[in-house]
């Protein structure tokens, strides 16, 4: 097993197992944001009911998404999560210094190898896994530390909705999110058929397949995080900013 762990096929196989698992986080955590945006369609977005029930009917939907990622389903989830990503990260820089040594350091474009016929994206993920490293952190800093983290201390969690407009109340914050987001599609968008590459399904056939899902779930993801942005933007400067009971508090911030 060891021995499985320190090969390269062994690391691989961790890291597709471990991108499989945040592919999938990520599509529901995606559809979960983009619960407020449905929100601001049907007249429901910063709607939260008085009596404080997860799963009220009084709620938005993007309330009741938010109840479900604090369910205790959620709460074991986490630590598994994190170890998922600790792991991918830990293995891709492993794999990344061994991959830059075998292809000859700073030199390594220059000879014939299979690193001329990579795409960017491949060449880059080392890159691209960094600046996606940076939303995770600013994610964590500005949403799970003051809703999942806070209910897990016993404290009551931030209303999602404000903490939605406060986050992106500024142009400069979404432009910013969707370059982040700009890096994650070209990470997912190879790391997605690469996964499947690593088990064994590289024959041409489905190897062009693959590509062309991994190009729409890693859009799919994008836009529902872009589109999330852009939403909460426009209600904390044009919609929402405008209601009595919540501009005082996005004056706040």
């Amino acid at each position: 097993m060891a021995n499985f762990l320190t090969s390269s096929i062994g690391k691989k196989f961790i890291q597709s197992v471990t991108g499989a698992f945040l592919v999938i986080f990520l599509l529901l955590h995606g559809t979960i944001n983009f619960f407020s945006v449905i929100d601001s369609l049907n007249g429901n977005f910063g709607k939260v009911a008085e009596d404080a029930v997860r799963f009220s009917t009084g709620d938005g939907w993007f309330q009741v998404g938010c109840d479900f990622m604090s369910t205790p389903f959620i709460d074991i989830m986490v630590p598994i999560l994190a170890l998922g990503f600790i792991l991918h990260i830990g293995f891709g820089i492993w794999l990344s210094i061994e991959n830059y040594t075998k292809r000859g350091g700073i030199k390594r474009y220059e000879v014939a190898s299979k690193a001329k016929n990579d795409s960017w994206a491949a060449k880059n993920m080392f890159i691209l896994g960094i600046i996606v490293l940076g939303l995770l952190g600013f994610h964590l800093s500005h949403f799970w530390a003051k809703m999942q983290l806070q209910e897990f201390m016993g404290a009551e969690a931030e209303n999602p909705y404000y903490l939605l407009m406060v986050t992106f109340k500024n142009w400069w914050m979404v432009a910013l999110y969707i370059v982040w987001f700009i890096a994650l599609f070209l990470h997912l968008e190879h790391g997605f058929w690469s996964m499947f590459q690593t088990i064994g399904w590289n024959n041409k056939k489905w190897l062009k397949r693959l590509k062309v899902i991994g190009i729409i779930i890693a859009a799919a993801i994008v836009l529902l995080f872009v589109c999330t942005a852009v939403n909460a933007y426009v209600e904390a400067n044009f919609v929402t900013a405008s209601h009595e009971w919540t501009a005082p508090l996005l004056a706040k911030f």
